[in-house]
């Protein structure tokens, strides 16, 4: 009998299972869809807790805790509103781990700075938040595809380590 590799998905809640960690959400331009992902796989709940859709920069502040400054520094696509997006979303949902996505789905929204593609991402993890930007190509919805594949594969690595 061939076996083939576990999906990406279930690959990371066995992991943050076998931790006995527990996930939360911050989506901006993804509205929803990783969240959506993760709870489609039987037992989520055993590490999922919940999520925030911060399609707003009056969310991101109000309920995340994201600074106005930083919003009015560097804006809503930014590393330093995604890290401060996943450190509210740790917060407010009480996890040891979380994740935010922050960017500019398109087809419309970018700028020479920001083009549409622009993705930025938070990683909370136990107390530690790591940062990055990605710039992916496509329509639409092929951007926010990219964007929830990249947090799932980015999980997976910064929780192996914790």
């Amino acid at each position: 009998m061939i076996r083939t590799e576990e999906p990406a998905g279930q690959r990371l809640l066995n992991l943050l299972r076998g931790k006995h960690l527990m996930l939360a959400s911050a989506e901006s331009c993804t509205g929803g869809m990783i969240s959506s992902f993760i709870t489609s796989i039987a037992g989520s709940s055993d590490v999922y807790s919940g999520g925030i859709v911060s399609y707003t920069n009056q969310v991101k502040n109000r309920i995340l805790g994201v600074s106005e400054s930083t919003l009015q520094q560097y804006g809503a696509v930014s590393e330093q509103c995604a890290g401060e997006m996943a450190a509210g979303a740790a917060k407010q949902i009480q996890t040891e781990i979380a994740f935010s996505v922050t960017g500019i789905a398109g087809p419309t929204g970018g700028t020479e700075l920001k083009p549409v593609g622009t993705v930025c991402f938070g990683f909370y993890i136990k107390g530690k938040i790591v940062t990055e930007t990605c710039l992916f190509a496509g329509d639409r919805s092929n951007v926010r595809r990219q964007s929830a594949l990249h947090v799932i594969e980015r999980l997976l690595e910064l929780v192996s380590v914790v």
